[in-house]
């Protein structure tokens, strides 16, 4: 069903009137699926078809749970099989479900923000799903843009910004494109050159001329706000210039950045080069902020829904796995190779792991250094929203929550999450902390309107 509201369905709802949850299906099945019997469309389409039936045949839940614990799950899906075409429905089921595209080209930037999309070709999720993934690195985001609006990729790893300013036809012709998933959590920060070890005083970086992935981005955003709280105004104290990640190294060597802020491994890659320290984290500016994200259009979507279904789900459990620290130095080894991240995997580990040398003599541990968390907040999208307003980059009457709920897909990533029996957040929007003071993304513009070094 479509509406003027919602162009299209994204809703994973369920004949069974589970309301998608996978969880309730295994509640119900019990012994009679073994615990990978719940992994893959496949899998996932089966248990569905098989509850629905239960349901239909037993609609009283009391009846239902005496009947099924007096014979068995197993049992009774036999019996019913027997009288009812449980196969042939299950087939039937699987067609509908079956991904558009079986084949779909993916791009990204080689960056440690990509994690979850790059592990879940590593881990075969994507196979389980029933999609072929072609991951196309990428070198800067210019190229991404162009790619995804003449629909050479499918879905792309986008810096968090991209999403908002293509849908509004910001510096280029508009396109609806949406947040799929949040593919990190901090995992950046200010970095400098090392000539600058006795300057670590925001104050005394006047002149400084500092790399940044695009001018849009979060990382441009905690940097501006951190140069700004210190009363530096980054349009005329300092020089922000606009770099491919995988230049920014080498723009340090050259000396041709007094200092970057880019999403890891980069910053790490510079102190394992000798040439740059580590100077803050940014989730000491904004704890737990996103940074890069899984982004489709309103094409994609419309026109391969079973599709879009099948990459949200592997990704989402890629995302799962890379969050646990457990995890974390497979990932990196999976992730080191030329065929993903192309790193040495020393770097990635103290990227990973959390602890890591800082480029000054010194071994941190910040074991939330990095985090991967799949959910999109609307909140996180309104502030980047005051940001862009702050510094006049968007229009003065945008709409902050509306513009937010239109391209972060909150409350379906929420269903999709619920019906893979993951548990979502409760609400779709926050508040948050940046360096130490409150934001409320109910008031955006008074927000706005409170900064005393601002364009807008």
């Amino acid at each position: 069903m479509t509406s003027p509201e919602s162009p299209f369905r994204l809703t994973p709802g369920c004949a069974c009137g589970c309301e998608g949850s996978i969880s309730l299906h295994k509640r119900m099945l019990g012994e009679a699926t073994p615990a990978d019997g719940y992994s893959g469309v496949e899998n996932y389409v089966d248990r569905i078809v098989e509850t629905a039936v239960l349901n239909a045949i037993a609609p009283d839940p009391v009846a239902r749970r005496a009947f099924l614990q007096a014979v068995g799950a197993t049992t009774a899906l036999a019996a019913i099989a027997q009288v009812f075409p449980l196969g042939a429905a299950k087939a039937l089921a699987q067609d509908a479900m079956k991904p558009e595209k079986a084949k779909l080209n993916v791009g990204y930037v080689p960056i440690t923000c990509t994690v979850p999309l790059l592990l879940a070709h590593a881990m075969g999720e994507y196979g389980k799903e029933g999609i072929e993934v072609n991951l196309a690195r990428t070198p800067g985001w210019a190229i991404v843009r162009d790619k995804l609006l003449s629909a050479e990729f499918d879905a792309t790893h986008l810096v968090l910004a991209m999403p908002l300013t293509m849908t509004m036809g910001v510096g280029g012709p508009a396109l609806n494109t949406y947040v799929s998933t949040i593919q990190n959590v901090n995992g950046n920060a200010i970095t400098l050159h090392v000539k600058h070890k006795d300057r670590r005083d925001p104050k005394d970086w006047k002149g400084f001329k500092f790399g940044i992935p695009h001018q849009h981005s979060m990382h441009a955003m905690l940097l501006r706000y951190y140069l700004a709280e210190n009363g530096l105004d980054p349009d005329k104290d300092v020089e922000l210039r606009v770099f491919p990640p995988p230049d920014s190294v080498a723009n340090m060597a050259a000396g041709n950045l007094d200092g970057m802020l880019f999403a890891e491994p980069w910053g790490q890659r510079a102190v394992f080069e000798g040439v740059g320290f580590l100077h803050m984290l940014t989730r000491d500016i904004f704890p737990d902020h996103p940074c890069c994200v899984l982004s489709v259009t309103d094409k994609f979507v419309k026109e391969a829904p079973n599709s879009y279904g099948a990459l949200f789900r592997a990704v989402v459990r890629a995302t799962e796995f890379a969050d646990k620290t457990e995890n974390r130095k497979q990932v990196a080894e999976l992730l080191a190779p030329a065929a993903y991240l192309n790193q040495p995997k020393t770097v990635l580990e103290q990227v990973l792991m959390g602890r890591y040398a800082d480029g000054l003599g010194g071994v941190v541990s910040e074991p939330n250094r990095i985090g991967f968390k799949a959910f999109p907040y609307e909140s996180t999208a309104v502030w980047l929203l005051t940001q862009l307003r702050r510094w006049d980059m968007i229009s003065k009457d945008v709409d902050y929550q509306a513009m937010a709920k239109q391209v972060f897909l909150a409350t379906d990533a929420a269903k999709r999450m619920k019906a893979m029996g993951l548990e979502p957040p409760a609400a779709t929007s926050i508040k948050h902390m940046v360096l130490g003071k409150e934001f409320d993304p109910a008031a955006p513009q008074a927000y706005v309107d409170g900064f005393a070094i601002r364009r807008a």
